[in-house]
């Protein structure tokens, strides 16, 4: 993996800092600087606006626009949803003495920037030299509300260091932000005015009429003669600060954003909510707002953290991720899902994809059980969608996309959207995980099971029987390794094909046991007839696994040990990516695969495949594996960690928490991988602590990485926060908020309560 970090922020436990402004990075800076709270988030542009190199960002959960497609073929679709860029609340313009403050003109010194993970909030600060000789320095703060959702606040602070004078400022909400990818803004202005002390506008998306209602109100004694300004799909207000030389003024913008995301509310009804909303804003007090923020995120970091002792650079990254998985989403939306981006730019178009249930729900499953559930929701809001979809594609039942936002098909390449399958199965896989490790059988009877009989009919049209084998399969396909286009029996979507049929079977049986009641109005639902349960038995049964029985080694595909062998180590470095250095039919010409396929069912099913399965299968594709995915180190590390590749283990996982800081990849700029965030998670505690969670009990098989002095970590379970502490010569657990819990610790059955229990760190798993 020739990737080369390209470091820039100052190390810190609790914080990304940056010092000295660099436009080459600023985009880069933007992502990482992000702000978020699940309902809407933005970039870390400058407020005050820079004409140089930069995306401003603003973006709501769910919001959407529409792309027509142009093509006539069945099943391929014909429109898009993409994420839209939205209002720009933080909106300021400066001028002191006729001069405009912009960086990419201004002259600045002692430049700063800092997220900081204990307040929530991000802050950046300089000294303004203008032309005229007066220094200025000014900071702006800011925070997305992590307890109220629609609420924004910006403070910007004014110290004159060598004058008295006055500054002009006209802070507003502008719908004017360009949509990157179609180059223009995608609103139109319904409504603006001031009413109650509240500047407010209205807008909506030009083709889904999503509505978005901003407002903002000001709390400052040093602002004087305010003028109201507008213009097209703007409002704002303009105002003169006094300023008195050494001494600091600022005001403070109180924002409220309401959304209409499914376009049924008339303007009327959203405009008097958001002006219900800001005017009770406008009363709040801006210190207590930033309590309120501090005091939510120091209740994160007492059951979430995770701490690393010996490692300053991982520490500092793990943390970022986990402030970035809270920041993108913590259940307090149902319906709502993370995009591949989630709210820090337009990469991906603010999809979601497989890794949702994939990579993203085991960090909630066991941080924050309620948005895991959310994150399920979203999948049975959706299902109309999905069944909708079905049908265009000549099948029964619910195809999940591989792509949405709104539960459409928003993928315009057909080879993915309508041959990669497995997104069904990484939904009926994620309700059996979220079932298996919270216990919520409500869900399952309610929602859960509607779902997996719709998936089944699905995998069970959707598939065929083989003329020479007899076994049932699936034709015309790509797994999740996306370099292996059309291909037969992908061995993933097989396998976890077979599963679902299994899971779906085993719930049909125990609700017709334990809920009778419940499980004949499913039934009267869905339609379920007993010769389909038949169907899916047999099929499951049949179901074609491809694997060499000398070697033990399951073959990604039919055909794909025959296919010819390309060393991936001799590939030209300067061949990266190979999207964009290879022609797109090269890719799939090879035994090369793009992240793991197999051994990603290894990992899911972990307990269901003996050690010396998953080191044959490793040391076999693992070399095959050019990684052009962010998702795949994470697999490999986790693998390589339990077969006792420890140093491999510890390659691999190098840059996971950095993968954005360090711009590994080179495209930070676009937005954070926030999929490969949770799988930075992922790779500490089902990696190096052993983890495993789809056995009959949460296991654990913890090693410690040679570099670090000591690691800890908490997950729920079965309502009990457990604390895992991993030392040089041994590992400790305890239920850290009382009760207790059975799990297993190095194959043997343990009991962890109150007290606590420390056991001798295993042999031989010291990490390289």
């Amino acid at each position: 993996m020739a990737k080369v970090a390209d470091k820039y922020l100052k190390v810190d436990p609790w914080a990304i800092i940056e010092e000295g402004f660099d436009p080459e990075r600023n985009r880069t800076s933007e992502s990482i600087f992000s702000l978020g709270n699940e309902y809407m988030g933005v970039r870390g542009y400058a407020d005050e606006g820079y004409s140089g190199d930069s995306l401003p960002g603003s973006y709501f959960n769910g919001l959407n626009e529409q792309q027509e497609i142009g093509n006539h073929y069945k099943g391929i679709i014909r429109f898009l949803r993409y994420m839209v860029n939205a209002v720009d609340w933080l909106h300021t313009r400066i001028t002191v003495d006729g001069e405009v403050l912009d960086l990419a003109k201004s002259k600045v010194s002692e430049f700063s920037r800092r997220l900081d993970f204990q307040s929530g909030t991000y802050c950046r600060e300089f000294i303004w030299h203008l032309e005229c000789g007066k220094d200025l320095k000014v900071t702006f703060t800011r925070l997305v509300s992590m307890t109220l959702s629609h609420l924004g606040l910006q403070q910007v602070a004014f110290q004159p260091l060598n004058f008295s004078g006055t500054a002009e400022v006209c802070t507003g909400l502008d719908f004017n932000m360009i949509h990157e990818e179609r180059g223009k803004s995608m609103w139109k202005s319904l409504r603006s005015g001031v009413e109650d002390g509240v500047t407010a506008i209205m807008a909506e998306t030009l083709t889904t009429g999503n509505k978005l209602f901003s407002s903002f109100v000001l709390h400052s004694s040093q602002v004087i003669n305010a003028v109201r300004v507008e213009r097209d799909r703007f409002i704002g207000q303009q105002f003169t600060l006094e300023l008195t030389q050494g001494k600091a003024e600022h005001y403070t913008k109180l924002a409220v954003n309401c959304t209409d995301s499914d376009s049924s509310r008339s303007e009327d009804s959203l405009w008097a909510e958001g002006m219900e909303l800001a005017v009770a804003a406008g009363r709040l007090d801006e210190q207590a707002v930033f309590s309120e923020q501090k005091t939510y995120w120091s209740g994160i970091w007492q059951t979430s953290d995770i701490r690393i002792e010996g490692d300053p650079e991982n520490q500092q990254g793990i943390r970022f991720c986990i402030f970035q998985l809270y920041q993108t989403y913590h259940g307090d939306h149902p319906g709502f899902n993370i995009g591949a981006k989630g709210l820090t730019g337009e990469a991906y178009r603010g999809l979601a994809f497989w890794d949702t249930e994939s990579y993203c729900l085991p960090f909630y499953m066991f941080n924050n059980p309620k948005a895991a559930k959310s994150l399920l929701e979203f999948r049975y809001k959706t299902l109309p969608e999905a069944m909708l979809r079905a049908k265009d594609v000549d099948c029964e039942g619910a195809c999940y996309p591989i792509a949405t936002i709104d539960g459409t098909e928003s993928c315009d390449l057909w080879q993915h959207s309508n041959l990669q399958l497995h997104v069904g199965t990484a939904v009926s896989y994620g309700i059996w995980h979220y079932v298996k490790n919270t216990g919520d059988r409500a869900f399952l009877y309610s929602k859960g099971a509607e779902m997996l009989i719709q998936i089944s009919r699905f995998y069970a049209t959707r598939g065929q029987w083989g003329q020479r084998s007899g076994e049932y399969g699936y034709f015309g396909v790509m797994g999740p390794d996306e370099f292996q286009l059309m291909v037969n029996n992908n061995c993933y979507i097989n396998l976890m094909a077979q599963k679902l049929f299994e899971y779906t079977l085993a719930t049909v049986a125990e609700m017709e046991e334990q809920v009778p009641d419940t499980f004949a109005g499913v039934m009267a639902k869905t339609g379920l007839r007993d010769e389909e349960l038949a169907d899916w038995s047999l099929k499951a049964q049949h179901m074609r696994i491809p694997l060499d029985p000398n070697s033990g080694i399951y073959e990604e595909h039919d055909g794909f040990f025959d296919m010819p062998h390309i060393d991936i180590h001799s590939i030209p470095v300067t061949d990266f990516p190979l999207y964009a250095n290879w022609s797109y039919d090269r890719l799939y010409r090879y035994d090369m695969i793009k992240q793991p396929d197999v051994l990603m069912f290894m990992f899911l099913y972990s307990g269901q495949f003996s050690r010396e399965a998953k080191v044959a299968n490793y040391e076999y594709y693992e070399p095959r594996c050019i990684h052009e995915s962010s998702l795949s180190p994470s697999i490999h590390s986790i693998l390589a960690s339990e077969i006792g590749k420890h140093e491999e283990a510890y390659t691999f996982f190098e840059f996971a928490t950095r993968l954005d800081l360090d711009n590994y990849n080179r495209n930070t700029r676009e937005g954070l991988h926030t999929t490969s965030i949770a799988a930075a998670w992922m790779n500490i505690v089902y990696g190096f602590g052993g983890m495993r969670s789809d056995g009959d009990c949460l296991s654990f098989q913890p090693s410690l990485p040679q570099r670090w002095t000591s690691y800890s970590f908490q997950v729920m379970y079965e309502g009990v926060l457990l604390r895992i502490e991993v030392m040089k010569d041994a590992v400790s657990f305890k239920a850290v908020d009382g009760g207790s819990t059975e799990i297993v610790v190095y194959g043997q059955q343990l009991k962890v309560d109150a007290a606590g229990t420390a056991i001798p760190l295993g042999e031989g798993v010291l990490a390289g």
